[in-house]
């Protein structure tokens, strides 16, 4: 039996014209993150990230964390939907920069009724996969690494990506319905930890969206 940990990148940066770079926060999540596995003594048997560049960045710092030098396979299938498409969907007049407690909250009631209607094939935001072929796109990275890593060294394989392909493949070892993985993607952390184990022929969820890490530190949790 393998165990696979996926992380959900550090915190990157909501509301800036450009969202694909972790903050200097986030870096030092990842950075912490990588520090407790070297605490724990935790060997990677492979890497698998996501080709986002704040994937890349967590892992990144990870590595400087933990003195890992694996070189990380790349799967594009672990990219993260396009929330401004999908809040598009439902709502094209494009959204001011949210600046307020109430502007945020109104940001995330349309992406929860975007995710609810693209997750059920009732719309199809401009640029981005059908639900189906994005849950394939995550699916495939999880029997890649049953098939390839269940009998390996330390059976531990680490994947750095995103809220979106986490909350989809552990809906997807649960068999929730697209509310259900909605929840659990809106309420993942920065840099969590969710951990599945695995044997050739299955996947089972052990732990979801835990911060051992951050335990003393409460202030370095986020959510974006």
């Amino acid at each position: 039996m393998g165990n696979l940990y996926l992380v959900r990148h550090g915190q990157a940066s909501f509301g800036a014209a450009d969202y694909d770079n972790l903050s200097e926060l986030g870096h030092k999540q990842a950075e912490r993150l990588g520090a407790y596995f070297k605490q724990k003594n935790m060997q990677f048997d492979a890497v698998i990230t996501g080709t986002l560049r704040r994937h890349m960045q967590t892992w990144q710092s990870i590595a400087k964390g933990a003195g890992f030098a694996h070189e990380p396979l790349q799967w594009p299938g672990l990219n993260e939907y396009d929330s401004e498409a999908v809040i598009g969907a439902i709502h094209p007049v494009k959204l001011e920069k949210p600046d307020t407690p109430e502007m945020y909250r109104h940001h995330f009631r349309l992406l929860k009724d975007g995710l609810t209607q693209w997750m059920n094939g009732v719309v199809s935001p401009v640029g981005m996969p059908s639900y189906v072929d994005f849950q394939q796109g995550v699916v495939s990275a999880l029997d890649h690494v049953r098939k390839n890593h269940s009998e390996k060294t330390s059976g531990n394989v680490l994947i750095v990506s995103s809220g979106g392909p986490i909350s989809t493949a552990v809906g997807h070892i649960l068999g929730t319905t697209p509310e259900t993985t909605i929840e659990l993607n809106l309420r993942i952390r920065n840099c969590s930890i969710t951990e599945i184990a695995f044997t050739p022929k299955r996947h089972m969820l052990v732990t979801y969206n835990t911060l051992p890490h951050l335990e003393d530190l409460p202030d370095w949790v986020t959510y974006a």
